[in-house]
């Protein structure tokens, strides 16, 4: 996988600026990672490939979740996050060498679900500061022992963080339903070929 370099380069930065770097509150917090097109995030067509962006979506998570101290608690109680829905809004492609800023924040929470949103700005190119994607992942920390999906209070508790969760906006809502109708058209017999 050669993200390899790109994880092992943003561990780096992450140790030698530890310091520098700020805490990131997870109610309001948002995390910025920048980044350069490299030609391994191409496709045959020139531009990056859709997948990729997912890829980079995953440092957002990874980002939020060493600055909120949140991976420390994890690997505590040996507990795994996982990413149950996505849904991706494609507005401009990326080229070689273009730069990019990766915006990630909570947008949202109720009960074990997490909602996470990935922002994906240009930084050069004719379309700068304009958005290249727009997603938003439902995500849970996931309890192998207990083999369940842990309460987002709890995680709130065990980070010492008082807060409400904020309100749903419609287009939330809409990616939960949307999830759910995906969940029951999983569980369906598919028709013969």
């Amino acid at each position: 996988m050669n993200l390899w370099f790109r994880l092992a380069a943003y561990l780096a930065a992450y140790l030698a600026l530890a310091r520098r770097r700020h805490p990131l509150d997870p109610v309001g917090g948002v995390s910025e990672l920048w980044f350069r097109v490299w030609p391994t995030d191409l496709d045959l067509f020139g531009h990056v490939n859709n997948a990729r962006y997912l890829s980079f979506m995953d440092f957002g998570r990874l980002d939020i979740m060493l600055r909120t101290g949140l991976l420390r608690v994890v690997r505590r109680h040996g507990w795994m996050p996982v990413v149950a829905t996505l849904s991706i809004r494609f507005r401009r492609e990326m080229r070689l060498g273009q730069r990019f800023r990766l915006l990630t924040r909570i947008a949202a929470w109720q009960e074990e679900d997490v909602l996470i949103e990935h922002r994906i700005v240009l930084e050069s190119g004719r379309h700068k500061g304009q958005t290249a994607a727009i997603a938003v992942s439902k995500a849970g920390i996931y309890d192998r022992n207990g083999r369940a999906f842990v309460a987002i209070a709890r995680l709130m508790d065990e980070l010492g963080v008082q807060a409400e969760a904020p309100a749903m906006t419609p287009e939330l809502e809409a990616m939960l339903a949307a999830g759910e109708a995906l969940r029951s058209l999983a569980q369906q017999e598919l028709p013969p070929a």
